[in-house]
């Protein structure tokens, strides 16, 4: 069998093994792994020295969201997916947002308009649903499940998203019955009203206000609430960007009932901490997310969620606005109070690079739970294993080389998402990504792009009923 290309010499390593072994790939396909292979094909690639790893998949990244008025996301799907490319991703797992006033039929055809011909990378959609009514849990969310849109988020913060305890019980039954994935933010919107207000009032409106008005309590109550919750529906669900111990130890307390929980975590919760919002000139807003970043002794707590298996996901939570100008964070209310100041920060490209610094090349974690935790375990969760997130015959060839002594210091300008800065801006990392193949072609070749936009294509979890055309 004459192979199209051969990823030779290099330390290929999966959720479980790892191997010295060459990669043969054939029509996008992984079709042989051996040592020496021959080298009559297209293509050899040299990776001696290097890791050979499954593609990352980032299943937690917002893009071309609707944000609020005025405010624009600052990344369409081309930045997004060429963002998430360079930074080791094959497969990107964005939201499509029923808003509040809309159904969600448009949506799931408006973010399929958005994504049609600009992807870099493969891409599968969640659903949110902010709108609970009897015809979308009724009609719509039982035939977008059937469809293949099998992953569902739902808030309990934010005011025009967030589900009461009548809706988000009536949600999860539908997600239950169909047998869809169900994610939660688990933030209590009452509470932080009570502390915004209170805070306003005592004229603290600068940034830090932000993260002081989302303690821990907050996530770790509703944390507790959405596990019982799901409990009593007897629906096994994902508790999405967990920053603390206290929300962490729910999620066990959970677990040892019998309930199945997956639990994640993000770049921000072991990098950054509430300090980093009290910047001078208003910069803290560049910091701003939900939940927010706390400090070392939760930084400490979620490390160790990563250690012990805790957490199943790592996912960037990439919600991108630029600082500057007046449609992102310094917009004209933004600029003046931190309840107006857009919540989400870039990270797509650098999820992978940090964690394979300061986890691997750290000894914090080794190979094989770097990959479960940035792709195998996505692949699981959300249904697309083993077409994705592993390296074994008869998987996509989603691969990307890592040179582990490769030292680079994050700057902005060197990084390809549409916002204007990175709040790991002089963060130096010894670990990259060098080469990412993307169905056997490859897409990034020693840091330089060589694939196409329009390269990348969406992923239907039920291949055989297409989208949302097909949803009546």
């Amino acid at each position: 069998m004459k192979l199209d290309v051969i990823i030779k010499s290099g330390t290929v390593a999966t959720a479980s093994d790892t191997i010295r072994s060459d990669v043969g790939i054939k029509a996008g396909k992984i079709v042989v792994l051996g040592e020496e292979l021959e080298d009559d094909c297209a293509e050899v690639i040299d990776a001696k020295g290097k890791f050979v790893l499954p593609g990352g998949i980032d299943s937690h990244v917002h893009i071309a969201q609707p944000s609020g008025d005025g405010i624009v996301m600052a990344d369409d799907f081309e930045s997004g997916t060429r963002s998430a490319l360079f930074g080791g991703n094959t497969t990107i797992m964005p939201f499509c947002l029923q808003e509040r006033d809309g159904d969600l039929r448009s949506a799931i055809d408006r973010y399929h308009g958005l994504a049609e011909g600009m992807l870099y990378t493969d891409v599968a959609f969640h659903l949110i649903v902010a709108n609970p009514s009897p015809q979308v849990l009724g009609q719509q969310l039982p035939a977008a499940i059937t469809n293949g849109y099998t992953s569902i988020k739902v808030f309990m913060t934010y005011e025009n998203l967030r589900l009461n305890d009548a809706e988000l019980l009536a949600t999860f039954d539908v997600a239950r019955q169909r047998g869809a994935t169900m994610m939660i933010h688990c933030e209590n919107e009452d509470a932080i009203r009570f502390l915004s207000e209170r805070h306003v009032a005592n004229g603290e409106v600068a940034p830090k206000s932000h993260a002081t008005s989302r303690p821990v309590p907050v996530e770790r109550e509703a944390t507790h609430r959405a596990l019982s919750l799901a409990e009593i529906v007897d629906l096994p669900i994902v508790i999405v960007h967990v920053s603390n111990g206290a929300a962490a130890e729910e999620i066990q307390r959970a677990r040892q009932r019998g309930m199945k929980v997956t639990a994640e975590t993000c770049p921000q919760y072991l990098m950054l901490t509430a300090n980093d919002l009290d910047g001078m000139d208003w910069e803290g807003a560049k910091f701003v997310c939900s939940p927010p970043p706390r400090d070392a002794t939760e930084q400490e707590a979620c490390w160790l969620g990563l250690e012990n298996g805790m957490f199943e996901l790592f996912s960037s939570d990439h919600c991108p606005f630029r600082y500057e100008g007046t449609d992102g964070k310094m917009n004209p209310k933004g600029a003046k109070n931190f309840r107006h100041i857009p919540n989400g920060i870039p990270g797509v490209e650098t999820r992978l690079p940090i964690l394979f610094s300061e986890g691997v090349n750290k000894g914090r974690i080794d190979i094989n739970t770097f990959v479960a935790v940035t792709a195998t375990n996505h692949a699981k969760t959300y249904g697309i294993y083993p077409q994705k997130g592993t390296i074994a015959v008869g998987s996509d060839a989603d691969i990307t080389i890592w040179d582990p002594d490769l030292v680079r210091t994050v700057a902005h300008r060197d990084l390809h998402d549409g916002a204007d800065y990175s709040p790991y801006e002089g963060l130096t990392l010894k670990g990259w990504p060098t080469t990412v193949l993307l169905r056997g072609k490859v897409m990034v070749r020693d840091g330089q792009l060589e694939g196409q936009l329009g390269d990348g294509a969406y992923l239907s979890r039920n291949s055989d009923l297409g989208a949302a055309k097909n949803m009546d």
